[in-house]
């Protein structure tokens, strides 16, 4: 009786062990058989090909692309010119040391006409002749560190009262140079290169500032000058010839010219 009762109950455990394992094998079947359907799916799914971005499509709008205009073409040449700007006599200067103003700051001073200005500590003065202000300020720099640890000098052109003249418009060059001598109006174009293919040579402009800060306008016709039937004209210091051309008029150069800020310090605009 004890060894049918232990046959019976080994057949029973075993039946049971049996059974589980059958029940585990078929869950994985199963799951195998499901993961292997979902890559087969996906494998015969056909894959739809990416949008192109918007700019690349063709029923995008074309995206607006800015023109360069001759405006911009104005303000840099005054505003590069003031950094390449050489003083000399009649400029007027202000020289800034951080943290040590009023002592070794000076403000608003012109140059003399030996081109030498005193500062303090500095007993033979600085010569600024021909020298920019970022030369200026790094003499002034190495002496003054003599005696102030690390000065951070600035020296700033106030008023540009050396002569110069500009000439803008419709010319292979233009820009604002130094007058040394005598320039006529078509030699201050013939240095920039002369005129355009667009210029019209029937309207030249000459601008200057007066006394009084307002602004005179001179038309001159180059053409006719160069004809011999008109006599030449001579510029003063600080005139600035303008040459009209297609789609750039006198007006428009003028308002463009309020947005360079070194117009004041160069011309004495009144802007």
């Amino acid at each position: 009786m004890k060894v049918s009762v232990f046959l019976r109950t080994s057949l029973f455990i075993a039946a049971a062990f049996a059974l589980t394992a059958a029940v585990s094998i078929g869950q994985t079947t199963t799951a195998k058989t499901k993961d292997s359907k979902k890559a087969d799916a996906s494998k015969a799914k056909p894959k739809m090909p990416t949008p192109a971005p918007s700019s690349d499509r063709a029923d995008a709008e074309p995206v607006p692309t800015e023109t360069p205009s001759k405006d911009d073409d104005v303000v840099p040449y005054y505003n590069n010119y003031l950094k390449e700007y050489r003083l000399g006599p009649s400029d007027v200067i202000s020289v800034e040391v951080f943290g040590q103003c009023p002592e070794y700051c000076i403000m608003s001073k012109p140059v003399p006409p030996n081109a030498r200005i005193s500062y303090p500590l500095i007993r033979e003065g600085v010569l600024v002749a021909g020298k920019t202000v970022e030369q200026v300020a790094a003499e002034i720099t190495q002496k003054l560190d003599e005696f102030i640890i690390d000065p951070k000098v600035n020296v700033t052109l106030e008023k540009a009262m050396s002569t110069r003249y500009a000439v803008m418009g419709d010319v292979a060059a233009p820009g604002v140079r130094v007058m040394d001598r005598k320039v006529s109006v078509y030699e201050a174009i013939l240095e920039s290169g002369g005129v355009t293919r667009n210029a019209n040579k029937d309207k030249v402009f000459i601008v200057s500032y007066g006394k009084d800060g307002k602004l005179t306008r001179t038309q001159v016709s180059l053409k006719q000058m160069e004809a011999g039937k008109a006599e030449m004209v001579f510029l003063n210091p600080g005139d600035q010839v303008f040459v009209e051309g297609k789609g750039f008029t006198i007006g428009k150069f003028l308002a463009v010219l309020g947005q360079a800020s070194a117009a004041r310090t160069l011309f004495g605009s009144p802007f």
